[in-house]
C-alpha cells in the first residue's frame, strides 16, 4: 500500500466512525473557509499605517505628534451652534441627502467669492462624510475599470486604494528636492516637467494633487498648477484637487484653486472639509465642489451608499461658515487666524528637532512637517529587514522616546520608498503642553 493510499484509508476511517453532527460541522466550516474569503478588489488593500501606528501611540505615557488629531480645542461658537442645533428636534431627523440646505448655500457664499464666480449650491455641491467621503464619491463616479490615475507622491494614504477599488490603475509620479539644494523648505520639492509630461496617455482619466500637500507641507505655485492644467486640458483628463487644507497657508505663501484656472473650472472636482477647517475632524463632514456635469455623477454615488450625513452637524457647520463669510478679510476670521496661531507652533518645533540634530522640511502650508532623521544615524539593524527603515525608526522611537510620529513611506509607492524612507512626519497642530512634552523628550535626545 502506497503513502497516499494509506493516507486516505485513515481519512474514509475518521470521516465515517465521526458522530453525523461533526460531519455536518466540519463540512460547514470546510465551505466557508473555502467560499467566504475577501472580494477581489480589496486584495492587498488591508494594511493600513493609522491601524498600525495609531493603536501602537494609544498609551498615555506617549506623547503623540503622529496622526493629524487636534488636542486644541475647536472655536467655542462651532461646538455652541452644534449643541442649539441638536436642541431642535427637526435637526435630528434625515435631511437632504445631498447636503443641509443651510450648509451648501453657506458654502456656496464661501466658495463663490473664493472662486469670483457663482457657485450653484444644489448642483454643484455635494457634501460628504468628511474629504473621504468625497474623494470616494469623485472615484468611484468618475473612473471607469482600465483608466490611469496619476498621483503625486508623496499622497495621502487613502489615494491609491481608492483607486485600485474603482478598478483604475494609480500612476505614481514624486515630488523631487531641487538639484544641488539642500531642501529646508517643502517649497524646494518639485515636479519635473518632462517626468509629469511622460505620465499622461490615453489611458489617464485623471490627475489627483494635494495643496497643500500632506505630508510635506508644499503650497503648489501658480506656474506649477498652470503646468499641471496645460496638460489636463492638451490631453482632456480630469482634476480632483485635495485642498483640506486649503486656510492653513502660511506668511509669504498663497494658495491658488486650481479650478479657477482658464479652462479647469469644468474639468475639477476640489475637495474640502469641515474637519480641518475648524479643527473638528471627529465630525467627518466634507464636501466637493465642481461643475455640475461632474457633481450629478458623484451625487448618484452619495444616493446609493451612504445617503446623507448628520443634520446637527451639518447646520453648525454652516453657521460656522456664515459667521466667518462675514469676517473673512479681517484678523479674527478663523480662516485666518488658525494658520497665524500654527504658524508659531510650526517654528518652534522645528527649532527643538534642529537642536536634537534632525532636519526638519518646514512647511509652506498644512499642519504636518517632514523631518529628515538620517544625521541621527541610528543603527536599527537588530530590527530586522522586513519593514523600510522609517517604519522601524518610528516603533523603536515609540518604544525607547516614548515619541509617536508617523513614517513617510506609507505615503509612496515601492519605487519612491528609498527615496522617502530616511523621513518621518510629525503633527504641530498640538496645544502647546504637548509640544512641549514633546521638546523635552527631543531636548534629552542624546542623552542615554
Amino acid at each position: 500500500m502506497s503513502f497516499t493510499q494509506l493516507v486516505l484509508n485513515v481519512v474514509r476511517f475518521t470521516w465515517y466512525s465521526s458522530p453525523t453532527s461533526c460531519r455536518r460541522f466540519c463540512t460547514s466550516q470546510s465551505v466557508m473557509v473555502s467560499r467566504h474569503t475577501h472580494s477581489k478588489r480589496i486584495e492587498g488593500l488591508d494594511k493600513n499605517v493609522w491601524v498600525a501606528f495609531t493603536s501602537v501611540a494609544a498609551d498615555p505615557s506617549i506623547i503623540n505628534l503622529g496622526q493629524g488629531c487636534p488636542d486644541i480645542p475647536p472655536p467655542s461658537y462651532v461646538k455652541e451652534a452644534l449643541a442649539k442645533a441638536a436642541s431642535v428636534d427637526r435637526m435630528n431627523q434625515y435631511t437632504r441627502g445631498f447636503g443641509h440646505p443651510s450648509l451648501v448655500k453657506a458654502l456656496s457664499q464661501v466658495y463663490g467669492t473664493v472662486y469670483g464666480r457663482q457657485v450653484d449650491p444644489l448642483k454643484e455641491i455635494l457634501v460628504t462624510v468628511g474629504g473621504y467621503g468625497s474623494l470616494f464619491s469623485t472615484l468611484q463616479g468618475l473612473v471607469d475599470e482600465g483608466d490611469e490615475v496619476i498621483i503625486v507622491e508623496p499622497f495621502f494614504d487613502c489615494y491609491v486604494p481608492m483607486v485600485r477599488l474603482a478598478g483604475a490603475k494609480p500612476v505614481l509620479i514624486p515630488l523631487r528636492p531641487k538639484s544641488g539644494k539642500k531642501t529646508v523648505s517643502s517649497a524646494d520639492w518639485c515636479l519635473d516637467p518632462d517626468e509629469l509630461s511622460a505620465k499622461f496617455s490615453s489611458k489617464t482619466k485623471a490627475i489627483i494633487i494635494n495643496t497643500p500637500n500632506n505630508p510635506i507641507g508644499k503650497v503648489f505655485t501658480r506656474d506649477e498648477l498652470q503646468m499641471i492644467a496645460d496638460l489636463c486640458i492638451k490631453h482632456d483628463t480630469l482634476c480632483f484637487s485635495d485642498e483640506v487644507y486649503e486656510w492653513l497657508v502660511y506668511k509669504g505663501h498663497h494658495h491658488v484653486k486650481i479650478a479657477t484656472l482658464p479652462g479647469m473650472w469644468d474639468r475639477t472636482i476640489t475637495i474640502g472639509s469641515a474637519g480641518k477647517t475648524f479643527s473638528v475632524t471627529g465630525w467627518k463632514l466634507g464636501w466637493s465642489i465642481g461643475p455640475e456635469h461632474l457633481i450629478k455623477h458623484l451625487q448618484t454615488v452619495m444616493q446609493n451608499t451612504l445617503y446623507t450625513c448628520p443634520t446637527p452637524l451639518q447646520e453648525a457647520v454652516a453657521q460656522a461658515l456664515l459667521l466667518n463669510y462675514k469676517l473673512m478679510g479681517q484678523p479674527e476670521c478663523y480662516f485666518s487666524s488658525l494658520a497665524e496661531e500654527l504658524e508659531g507652533k510650526r517654528d518652534r518645533l522645528a527649532a527643538i528637532l534642529q537642536e536634537a540634530g534632525m532636519t526638519p522640511v518646514i512647511p509652506e502650508g498644512g499642519y504636518f512637517m517632514l523631518v529628515d532623521v538620517t544625521p541621527l544615524n541610528q543603527d536599527l539593524s537588530h530590527m530586522g529587514e522586513d519593514e523600510a527603515y522609517d517604519y522601524k525608526f518610528v516603533r523603536w522611537m515609540i518604544k525607547e522616546k516614548k515619541l509617536a510620529a508617523i513614517p513617510v513611506t506609507a505615503f509612496v509607492g515601492e519605487e519612491s520608498k528609498e527615496q522617502f524612507e530616511k523621513y518621518i512626519r510629525f503633527c504641530f497642530i498640538k496645544e502647546d503642553s504637548t509640544l512641549e512634552a514633546a521638546g523635552n523628550i527631543l531636548k534629552n535626545w542624546r542623552k542615554v
